[in-house]
């Protein structure tokens, strides 16, 4: 079967650039929107100009003139959007309302991949202030998707190991801890940890299969699903270093908020769901129709956290 064209939005940000990179690897003709709007970020060109070496095709377009995305997406058979939706970077969540519309009037796209790669927002119906705000804003463009009929697939893939694995799940910081660890709760709520490669890995494999076609496919391989606990566990197997743990309660946790900026209390909020409540594995997976990665595509030889870890000894 022919590969579709595929068309990356948000292409030089964390997971866009790996999204990009997958897509070329797996024989996609790809294409990168150029946005004018880049202005004199120097990087975002080299990023760009990198994957034009490299085989991708750039579409200078920007969001705010409507006839120029409807011409990009002509061009292609699936639009992937990775625009950022976390608020210590940017958050431009509802910005896809936009490009809906220009899939809409474009009206042949196959499948549209929305900027999500997170939490499942359809189960954070209830999640806290004022964190909930980034559900609230992918479930307002499922709507749109699904009101405007585009066939779509949603990625569910839980934490990116970058920020959550060699920090072993603490805030504020990216490195390992040296002496002592914030365990939150008892330490023992499953969570599951990506490897951002292997996110992009599997989300360019489901664009052209009819297996994930409206549907949510989550990325939970069982090898990765581990406790923070477990996570310790394996960092302080792998470094000799043992380190001193901070039981934090769950009230505690949350009191830690009062006197954050805005963007700390999102993180806290986020954080408090997936250590203290497990929301990324306290359901089962298929009940809905939805799928899961590793088990559709085995072929995969995903990171385990191990290996990961491994890189900041």
């Amino acid at each position: 079967m022919m590969k579709s064209r595929v068309l990356v939005v948000g292409g030089t940000g964390y997971i866009g650039k790996r999204i990009v990179k997958a897509s070329i690897a797996q024989g996609h003709i790809t294409y990168v929107l150029q946005r004018p709007e880049i202005g004199l970020d120097i990087d975002k060109l080299q990023i760009l100009l990198s994957f034009k070496k490299k085989g991708a095709r750039l579409i200078e377009t920007s969001f705010f003139d409507h006839q120029s995305l409807v011409n990009a997406v002509k061009q292609v058979d699936v639009v992937i959007c990775t625009m950022s939706g976390v608020h210590f970077r940017s958050h431009n969540i509802t910005m896809q309302l936009k490009l809906v519309d220009a899939i809409k009037e474009a009206g042949n796209i196959k499948r549209f991949l929305p900027s999500e790669f997170g939490m499942d927002p359809a189960r954070m119906m209830n999640a806290l202030e004022p964190g909930r705000v980034t559900f609230d804003e992918k479930m307002v463009v499922r709507k749109a998707i699904e009101e405007a009929k585009i066939p779509f697939t949603y990625v569910s893939a839980n934490c990116f190991a970058g920020y959550f694995v060699p920090n072993l799940s603490q805030l504020g910081t990216l490195l390992p801890p040296k002496d002592k660890v914030c365990l939150y709760g008892d330490g023992n709520a499953k969570v599951v940890y990506m490897d951002e490669d292997d996110i992009a890995t599997y989300t360019i494999k489901s664009v052209d299969d009819p297996r994930t076609l409206n549907k949510t496919m989550y990325i939970r391989p069982k090898e990765n699903i581990l406790s923070q606990k477990q996570l310790i566990d394996k960092w302080e197997s792998l470094s000799g270093n043992k380190l001193k743990k901070l039981n934090i309660s769950a009230e505690d946790f949350l009191a830690s908020m009062k006197g954050m900026d805005y963007a700390s209390q999102v993180g806290v909020g986020h954080f408090y769901h997936i250590f203290y409540e497990g929301c990324l594995t306290n359901f089962e997976i298929g009940e809905d129709g939805s799928e899961e990665a590793s088990e559709l595509y085995p072929e995969v030889d995903y990171t385990r956290m191990d290996s990961y870890l491994k890189l900041f000894l």
